[in-house]
This record gives C-alpha cells, structure tokens and sequence, in this order.
C-alpha cells in the first residue's frame, strides 16, 4: 500500500512538477542531459546575500522519475548554501522518491542532483557510473505505473 502511495506522488510530480520554469537573473544555472533515455533538465538558481538559495527553478522534459525526482528534490532546496547542494547524497533523493529504482533508471532518478551539483560548481560535477544502458523504451512503459 505504501509503496502505491508514492507511486501516486511521483506521477503528480510528473505531470504537475513543483518549481517549474526558470529563475531571473540566476546566480547559478546548469544543463545536462541523460544520453540513455534522453531526458533533459535545466535548473537555475537565486541566492540571497547570506549565500542560500533563495528560488529555484527547473525545466525540461523526461520521463516521470527523472521529472519527479527533479520536482522533490528543488523542494528541498531553499535555504541551503552552496556547499550544502553539493552535499547533497544521492540516497535523499532516493527517499525522496520512496519506491525501488533500478540500475536502468538510475541515471534518471539522479540526473536532476547532478544538474544541481553542477550548478553548484559552476562545471560539470564528477559523477560516479549510477546505473547502467537498459532499454529505454521498455522502462518508459513500465514507467507508465
């Protein structure tokens, strides 16, 4: 029953994404995309004069965990300074979402914690290998929930 629940908050993410668009005149702004599926994220970010994210914003297209993922996660955000994004762990992103993700989708279930790391940087962020090439198509259909 549980694991029902979030699937039903992540498809509200997905088709009613939280902190979507873009921020004026952002401090820190990046862009990269999931080269398996496809999936793009763009996100831009305000701080105030203390250094803490003010407003954040993202906009893209994915599937329905890269979105979701993207939307839980820039719900989290404010307030924090910039060394805090960076330490951000991808295991909060994952209890963000609450259901298993499997290697496949790894990388779309992290792809917005990479763009906010790598705004955060001002670079592209190192990353670890989160998951593995699967069949793009097939988990999109399973994505269908």
């Amino acid at each position: 029953m549980e694991d029902q629940l979030y699937r039903e908050q992540i498809l509200d993410h997905y088709k009613r994404p939280h902190n979507f668009g873009r921020v004026e005149q952002p401090d820190l702004e990046f862009e990269d995309t999931n080269p398996f599926c496809g999936d793009e994220q763009h996100v831009t970010i305000r701080l105030d004069r203390q250094g803490r994210v003010a407003e954040v914003a993202f906009e893209g297209q994915g599937c329905a965990i890269s979105t979701a993922a993207t939307s839980l996660l820039t719900d989290e955000l404010v307030g924090k300074t910039r060394e805090e994004l960076l330490a951000i762990p991808k295991e909060e992103v994952l209890d963000l979402l609450g259901i298993e993700i499997s290697a496949t989708r790894m990388k779309c279930a992290m792809l917005g914690l990479k763009v906010v790391k790598s705004a955060g940087l001002g670079q592209p962020a190192e990353w670890e290998d989160e998951g593995e090439q699967g069949d793009p198509e097939a988990e999109r259909a399973r994505d269908a929930i």
